[in-house]
Parts: C-alpha cells; structure tokens; sequence
C-alpha cells in the first residue's frame, strides 16, 4: 500500500483528487500545506524541492520509500487502487477518458470563469461569456450521460467520479446558480451524491452550492495585485519630461493581467508569507564548529581523524546525541526501496543540515532488514519538534538519547561513523549506509 506525503497549498482542489483517491483506497498520505513546513513560492522554489519536482509545480507527491510524482492525475491514480482505477481494460479505458474530459473541456472554460470572481485573473467580458457557453456544452454531455447513471464508470464510485467532481468543485461553489444549473439536473444529482461519500466529506468537508452567480470584484482583483514601491520621480525635465515614463509604466501595467494567467489555478491568490524564523536561535551559541567536523569526516580518515576530532571539540551541553532505530522492519522488503526510505527522510529534512550530523545504517538482506543510526543535533532536544517541516518521517523511529560520556555512545559513535565493527545490538550484517551532512 502506499505511503507518502502530497506537497500542496490550501484549498487546492488538484490536490483534493490525491486525498479523495487516498481515502478510498487506504494509502497512507500526510498532506503539507502550510508554514512552516510548506510555503508556496518559497518551498517548492528550493533546491531540495526541485531536485524531486523539476518544475516547482504542486500538488507533488513522495513516497517513504523516496519515489516522487508531480502532476496531480498521475499521483491520484498511484494512490488509487484497482477498483478506482477500473477492473477491466474497458473500465480502466473509459475512466481515462473522463480524466482527459475533465481536463480539456472542463478546466480551461471553469478558469476563465471562476478566477475573476476570485480576483485571481481580470475580468474579460468576452472570455467570461465564451467559458460560460463552453461550460454549458460540458454539462450537456455529462448530463445526458448520467442520465441512466449513478457515476460515471460502472456502479460505484472511481477515478473517473473523483476527478471529474474535483475539477467542478469551484463552478458549483462560485458560479452554477440555481436557475444555470437548472436544465443540467442529473450532473446536479450525481456531484451532490459524490461530495456527500465519506471519502469526500473527510477531505472537502461540506460542499455548499452557490446561491448566487458571483461576479468580478475590481477592488478585491486590485487587492490581489503584488504591490511595488513606486520609482522615484527624476526633477530634471520637469513635467513634460516625466509623461513618456508615465506612458511605459501604463504598458507594464496593462500586460500584468496576460502575466497572472499563465498562473497556475489559485496560486496568484497565495499571498507572500514571511520567512520562518530560525527555529535554533533560541539556543546559546556553540564552541563546537559542525562544518568543521564535517569536513574532516569527508576529507580525511574516519577512525583516525574524523572521529578524535569529534570527540575532542564535541559540545555536551550544545549538542546531543541520538540513537534512532525504524519501528516498521517487517515492511521492509528490497534492500534498495529501503536505502530510498532513508534517502528521502534525508532530503525533506534539507534545511537541518546545518545543525546535525547522521550515519544511518540499513543492515541485513533483501526481506530480511533493518534501519538504525546514529544523530547529532544542536540542542538537547530532538530537533524534528523546533518545525513541522521535519516531523514528515521522524514518527516512524524510535529515538533514544545516548550519554556522551559513556562507553556505549563512543563505541556506536565509532561503529556508526565508521561503518565497521561488531554491531551486536543490531543482530544483522552491515549492508550499506548513508550520511547526512
């Protein structure tokens, strides 16, 4: 079954599509959407992020094991299972083809009409009109095939279904009135008998469907707008010569709307949140340089360099030390699917690396393993409590504090950074491991 985490923004019904699929199939998904552990425009532009998501889209998906998808489709149909995928190839074959309706007739005419009403784009009389026609034409067909119908593949809710009331959710909450849905009653009855499944309740909670058409609100549009600070006005040339300025700054405001189109869905609406602040800085300072002891372990040799180093410039009232083992062996199966688990834990806790060190172990054979390792941190707390952006993966270890000063914590010390010796709280050969640094 998977497991994994969907990267996203609030309210992003792309990404309702993963966690409805979720729901009905059982997968196990952690959704980040807010600061401190997701800040759209800033999260999805790092490096860590990207290096997974070339694109810097959301929603975005990582599994535990490490395997990343972007493009919403694709992740909901991973987190499916075979009863909303389609049982047969002809059902498999006919819920593809309402996943592809839904995208080219029902989400470029519902964008055109429902982002200006949100003050996501500016308003075009034209465009609006033409969305509303095309909409029109999209209900038409999916009511004269409903009529006969409870969903839209078989008897029972799938992909298709989940898709296709995702990708409808804003026209019903914003636009379709009573009076334009009137004539398209079966689509009416199918999205309200889908939106009121459990599986859709627990993550849209309760859809209310518009009452009245809402329409563009210049103010709440120029409210959206990024604000800039105004340049300064040169004195030089007095009047005359400040009106061929004043004519390009129109022109850059006039193609600012063609800008907020090409956004994708509601990411114009995010407003910028202010950085996280450093979730360390209420700790002393340190005599203990980590960057200088990573270096060391890099560049020269474990046991003889890297290792006294440690010992000899070691902090015991900054920094901790943790001894961290998987509570889940059992699920473990392919050595490499494993490595993966602990590379992508590494990955998603990017931004601690600076305050932390690890050499974690996966020991065994194939179907036969286990996870263990040894952490650093500054502090002498576990460092995953300071931010929700790293509690993604720590929930499935137990941690043990070690006392420095014992003989037990310098013989894994040892043992982990060196990746040799006896290991015998373990009970498995070594088989590989991984540094975070």
């Amino acid at each position: 079954m998977a497991a994994g985490t969907l990267y996203t923004y609030p309210e992003n019904w792309r990404a309702f599509k993963a966690q409805v699929a979720a729901q009905y199939s059982g997968a196990r998904l952690k959704v980040v959407s807010s600061s401190p552990a997701f800040t759209f425009g800033q999260t999805n532009r790092s490096p860590a992020f990207l290096s997974n998501f070339p694109l810097g889209k959301v929603p975005a998906y990582q599994g535990d094991d490490g395997f990343c998808l972007f493009e919403s489709n694709a992740i909901a149909h991973y987190l499916s299972n075979d009863a909303l995928r389609g049982a047969t190839p002809q059902a498999a074959a006919q819920i593809l083809q309402w996943v592809s309706f839904a995208d080219s007739e029902i989400i470029p005419p519902a964008s055109a009409w429902v982002f200006p009403t949100l003050g996501i784009m500016q308003f075009n009389k034209q465009a609006t009109e033409q969305a509303k026609e095309d909409v029109k034409r999209a209900l038409a067909v999916l009511n004269q095939h409903l009529n006969t119908r409870t969903f839209l593949v078989g008897e029972r809710v799938s992909l298709a279904d989940i898709t296709v009331v995702c990708s409808m959710l804003w026209l019903y909450k914003q636009v379709l009135e009573p009076s334009f849905r009137q004539p398209y009653s079966n689509v009416t009855r199918w999205f309200v008998t889908c939106v009121n499944q459990p599986q859709f309740k627990a993550v849209l909670g309760e859809v209310k469907l518009c009452e009245k058409m809402a329409q563009f609100d210049a103010k709440k549009f120029a409210e959206m707008q990024p604000k800039k600070e105004a340049p300064p006005k040169k004195e030089k040339g007095g009047k005359e010569a400040a009106k061929p300025q004043e004519k390009k700054e129109k022109k850059k405001e006039e193609k600012k709307p063609a800008a907020e189109e090409e956004m994708d869905d509601c990411d114009a609406v995010l407003a910028a949140e202010p950085k996280a602040k450093d979730p360390f800085a209420h700790l002393p300072k340190s005599a203990f340089v980590m960057d200088e002891f990573k270096r060391k372990y890099s560049n020269e040799d474990t046991l003889t360099v890297a290792i006294p180093h440690f010992w000899e410039h070691f902090d015991r009232e900054g920094y901790s030390v943790w001894y961290s083992v998987y509570k889940y062996p059992e699920e473990l199966t392919l050595t490499f699917k494993s490595c993966n688990l602990i590379t992508g834990m590494f990955q998603r806790l990017d931004k601690l690396r600076k305050n932390a060190f690890a050499s974690v172990i996966l020991f065994g054979t194939n179907n036969d393993s286990s996870i263990s390792g040894i952490w650093i941190f500054r502090g002498q707390d576990l460092a995953f409590t300071l931010c929700p952006d790293w509690q993604i993966d720590y929930e499935s270890y137990d941690w043990r504090k070690l006392d420095p000063n014992s003989d037990e914590c310098k013989t894994m010390v040892k043992e982990y950074f060196a990746w040799e010796g006896d290991f015998k709280h373990v009970g498995k050969a070594f088989n590989q491991g991984k540094i975070f640094k």
